[in-house]
């Protein structure tokens, strides 16, 4: 066998070997209190996922090191640079408790949040949390992350369940869910991005768009 191959054998085992070390830890999201029970029959959706009847989401596998979270007192911009209630900074300051003085509300429509990481890092995994004070659907949520603050090149959507396209961001195969203090973590696998951005256009109780907290989880 030559030398050159006996190389590239070791090389690749070793990565093996530095991969199995790293390892997989799961992501643990510290969850607000609840503040309803139970499923409400009359939101009804094509697009909405089936009842999970208490059952906890499937747990988001990180690599070891990767289930900081990264977004914690963020600088968060908007579409929407006057929220109706509330301060954008409330969405990246850690309380996720539903509460009066926690949620931002902006302007009705698709609408976007954007929080700025400070600089490119390795994004695992993101939860956000809408109003959660009562049974309820946002529309048209969709994530995406880039290095460009204006979202034209180099994006990646990690999220969209934007069903018919009626965001215009293309169509999405992520089901509408329901809102409760579980939030809404799903995997990013690693996307490279210093910025993270959210959409979202209505609900089905009002026309308004509403944050509470959005945590964003990577490596430091």
């Amino acid at each position: 066998m030559k030398f050159t191959t006996i190389m590239m054998l070791l090389m690749a085992g070793a990565a093996m070997f530095a991969g199995a070390q790293e390892g997989k830890v799961t992501l643990n999201i510290v969850k607000p209190k609840p503040q309803f029970n139970g499923t409400p029959k009359d939101i009804r959706s094509p697009n909405l996922e089936p009842a999970r009847n208490g059952k906890p989401r499937p747990p988001i596998e990180v690599p070891a090191g990767c289930d900081k979270v990264i977004s914690k007192d963020c600088k968060v911009t908007s579409s929407d640079d006057e929220p109706i209630i509330g301060e954008l900074a409330y969405i990246t300051d850690g309380d996720k408790e539903h509460d009066a003085a926690t949620y931002v509300e902006i302007s009705p429509k698709l609408q976007w949040v954007q929080i700025d990481l400070g600089k490119e890092k390795e994004i695992y995994a993101a939860c956000v949390w809408h109003y959660h004070g009562e049974p309820r659907v946002y529309r048209d949520v969709i994530c995406q992350i880039s290095n460009d603050p204006d979202f034209v090149d180099g994006v990646v959507t990690v999220f969209n369940n934007d069903h018919d396209n009626s965001a215009k961001l293309g169509k999405g195969k992520d089901k509408e869910y329901i809102e409760t203090n579980e939030g809404r973590p799903f995997a990013c696998n690693g996307t490279k991005g210093r910025y993270v951005r959210f959409y979202s256009a209505g609900n089905t109780s009002n026309e308004m768009n509403h944050y509470t907290e959005i945590e964003i989880y990577g490596r430091p």
